[in-house]
């Protein structure tokens, strides 16, 4: 789904003026502690400590203490879970080329599932920060990488600014770069360069750009799910943008009856984060409506399944309201 919170707003409430002197102070204590034990040097750390699997016994060690250090990124994932296959390595890649400003936890939610019911999850793929010991939601479901870039790029900004975390050193001698300089080059697929394009369009702000080059990839490759999910989400952006919250809100509350008043609130209640507000609202719309006014409703929820995810279980439950409201 469209990322809940792809900005650091959440940080403001965590970092008031005494926990983030508390933080500082932590940190401050851990980097003299480690450079004493270096013998004055901070001890630089492995590429490959960068990524992490974390489990319920070394959360608090692997998590919370090191975010004493630096940010620690959390991403909840299953091997059931199609769209995390495409999270997963984006966040991997993104954390050895960060080159330490955060590190990378990984917490399979089937084999830790109190670490699931504590962080509230109901969906995944869903992406977490621990700062300082103090936790905030960065989005759920995959998200274009721009976006992610933004919110990593705030998150290491915030922990510098308001709790001295600078992150950790990197020793990249036989880390992943001097591999990857070793290992054969892996061919560009037939549509790689469409879909950079439509990155660096949503990079650039483009949406109109990102939407058409995620659509000629379609028209090549109509079953290309990177370009089915991208197209969803710029899509999604795109509608969204420049809208007044407030009076998307009013005008679906003064008319129930408004099928593309229903429609708008929707589309902003799920880039809000309000997964199941939007997909029941579009459920209700299809369930008191007929003929145009509910094909209209049903295709706009079919996109939103898309850009949440068909593995969430909100889709899921979501699915089942539809059919009975259709038949």
């Amino acid at each position: 789904m469209q990322p809940r919170n792809m900005s650091m707003s959440g940080v403001v409430d965590l970092a008031a003026v005494k926990a983030a002197q508390e933080a500082k102070a932590k940190a401050e204590q851990a980097r003299a502690e480690a450079a004493r034990q270096g013998g004055g040097a901070v001890p630089a750390v492995s590429a490959s400590s960068l990524v992490i699997d974390v489990d319920e016994a070394g959360f608090e060690r692997d998590v919370l203490q090191r975010s004493t250090e630096v940010p620690v990124v959390i991403d909840f994932w299953a091997e059931w879970c199609e769209p995390c296959k495409q999270l997963s390595p984006l966040l991997e890649r993104l954390a050895a080329e960060y080159n330490g400003r955060f590190v990378l936890a990984k917490i399979d939610v089937d084999a830790n599932q109190m670490l699931m019911q504590q962080f509230g999850i109901q969906g995944i793929p869903a992406v977490f920060a621990v700062v300082a010991g103090q936790a905030l939601p960065l989005f759920q479901g995959a998200a274009p990488e721009a976006q992610i870039r933004g919110t990593l790029d705030q998150l290491v900004q915030v922990a510098e600014e308001r709790f001295g975390l600078t992150g950790l050193t990197v020793d990249q001698d036989g880390g992943p770069q001097d591999q990857a300089a070793e290992a054969p080059a892996v061919p560009a697929g037939p549509h790689d360069a469409l879909l950079e394009a439509a990155v660096q369009a949503l990079d650039a702000g483009d949406l109109s750009g990102a939407v058409q080059a995620y659509r000629n990839v379609l028209n090549d490759d109509p079953g290309n799910t990177e370009a089915k999910l991208g197209l969803a989400q710029a899509e999604l952006l795109q509608r969204v943008r420049g809208a007044d919250p407030q009076q998307v809100r009013k005008d679906a509350a003064d008319r129930p009856g408004d099928v593309p008043a229903q429609i708008a609130a929707a589309d902003l209640d799920l880039v809000g984060g309000h997964v199941e507000d939007a997909l029941g609202r579009l459920v209700d719309t299809v369930a008191r409506t007929a003929g145009d006014d509910r094909e209209a409703a049903r295709v706009r929820l079919l996109e939103l399944f898309e850009v949440v995810g068909s593995d969430d279980p909100r889709v899921t439950a979501a699915r089942r309201a539809l059919a009975r409201a259709l038949f």
